[in-house]
């Protein structure tokens, strides 16, 4: 990557126009498998696409191609991050099934694999609701306009099949709960999955080996991007509110774990003098920062990027639902997905794509996007839209020009076939082995 005459913020563009394969539509080089060429045979043994589709009907082939470029984005890591730092390979399988895997979870068509997220029809398409905190079911009300029920999602659906998707999302978002119409095409198609600026002058003396990074995200795309660049070399600090801290330690105790393996950890009150002072101070001496918090947060607490001022090298990469042009609004991993386009089809009826994928995929696309960004010299701010991301792999065109078959694979399995590559898989379930940290 050249940088002598572009500044940083261009060039981690120009890598991404040459690189995203969506951007580009050049061949990339994809790791040997062992169902090379064909993403339909390596999505069935991933184990996303057990997760995808109806509990009593065959698994759904659909979101293959975007599993295609997943596989080739963790290939593109593994040779950026062995540039910057020590090289991560990761299995792109265990990236998005390993929650799974520790959950036990098992796909459920219109209903999240994780239960809290599910695909309502609207009055003209798809939404997709989540109800994952108790203030969100608490929120049902005041979203449809009536006191309703006992069973929110009945009311939920009541009120969607009689009201345009757009109002119904507009209204759940103004409440902060987490919603999105289903993605089509034609807004895939465009999507960029993260912005660059510039924030700072670059610098020749960055690399991910020793850098000071510290995460102030939660649950699992931020996590993800910060255990990445943990096991690439840096030093990583994890912040935690006392009053907030991250729910997948109490929620997802194992999985914390593995993400967070070998980090370090602060908790700090973000309430007082002492605890923002405290934050300050962690941020200035990063040399990258990871946050997931909605653009207001930061300010309140004064610590802006847009404000700070920068030392030269400085990273900072903000990961939301919509990105920072979208400053309110809220997204979790399965509402997100579906936001983007990403789901399972069975005719005209749509189901949810493995567990909560918007989160893995945005995880390793901050972390492509960061390591890019330390071989570019630094310097700039990375807003990255988790909607968007999803939409940029779910624009892409599956390359193998085969026929897929699912088929009985025999004691209540089930097998993919590919007539291009004249050999078949067995659609194997999630797992656990192979996470990244």
């Amino acid at each position: 990557m050249t940088t002598s005459h572009l500044m940083p913020s261009a060039v981690v563009s120009r890598w991404l126009d040459n690189w995203w394969p969506n951007r580009s539509r050049n061949a990339v080089a994809t790791p040997d498998h062992s169902v090379p060429g064909c993403a339909v045979l390596q999505w069935a043994g991933s184990g996303g696409m057990e997760l995808t589709g109806v509990s009593t009907a065959p698994p759904l082939i659909s979101p293959a191609a975007a599993y295609g470029v997943l596989d080739a984005a963790v290939g593109e890591l593994g040779r950026l991050t062995g540039l910057v730092g020590d090289a991560v390979h990761l299995e792109p399988g265990a990236v998005i099934g390993a929650r799974a895997a520790l959950r036990g979870l098992r796909r459920n068509g219109q209903i999240s694999a994780g239960g809290m997220t599910r695909l309502i029809r609207a009055a003209e398409r798809w939404i997709a609701i989540s109800l994952c905190r108790p203030d969100d079911v608490a929120s049902v009300p005041a979203i449809v306009g009536d006191r309703g029920t006992d069973d929110p999602w009945r009311d939920l659906a009541d009120f969607a099949a009689r009201t345009p998707a757009s109002d119904v999302v507009d209204q759940a978002q103004l409440l902060g709960v987490a919603a999105a119409e289903l993605g089509g095409a034609a807004d895939a198609a465009s999507a960029l999955p993260f912005q660059v600026t510039d924030i700072a002058s670059r610098t020749d003396a960055l690399a991910v080996r020793g850098a000071t990074v510290v995460d102030l995200s939660s649950l699992w795309a931020g996590p993800l991007c910060g255990g990445i660049l943990s096991r690439a070399g840096a030093r990583v600090i994890k912040v935690e509110s006392t009053g907030r801290p991250d729910g997948a330690r109490i929620g997802d105790p194992e999985f914390f774990e593995w993400l967070h393996r070998g980090q370090e950890f602060r908790a700090v009150d973000f309430t007082s003098d002492e605890g923002r002072n405290q934050l300050a101070h962690l941020i200035d001496a990063a040399d990258i920062v990871i946050e997931a918090s909605r653009p207001r947060a930061l300010e309140r607490l004064g610590l802006s990027p847009d404000r700070l001022a920068h030392r030269p090298g400085k990273i900072w990469v903000g990961i939301t639902g919509g990105g920072r042009s979208r400053p309110i609004q809220v997204n979790f991993g399965d509402d997100a997905a579906v936001g983007g386009g990403l789901v399972g089809w069975s005719g005209d009826q749509p189901a949810f794509c493995a567990d909560a994928i918007a989160d893995p995929l945005s995880g390793i696309t901050a972390a492509l996007a960061t390591t890019a960004a330390v071989e570019a010299g630094g310097g700039v701010l990375i807003d990255l839209s988790m909607v968007d991301t999803v939409a940029s792999f779910t624009a892409a065109e599956l390359a193998c020009p085969g026929d897929h078959v699912v088929r009985d694979d025999g004691g209540g399995g089930w097998a993919v076939e590919c007539s291009h590559e004249r050999r078949h898989s067995p659609v194997r379930g999630p797992t656990a082995s192979g996470l990244p940290c």
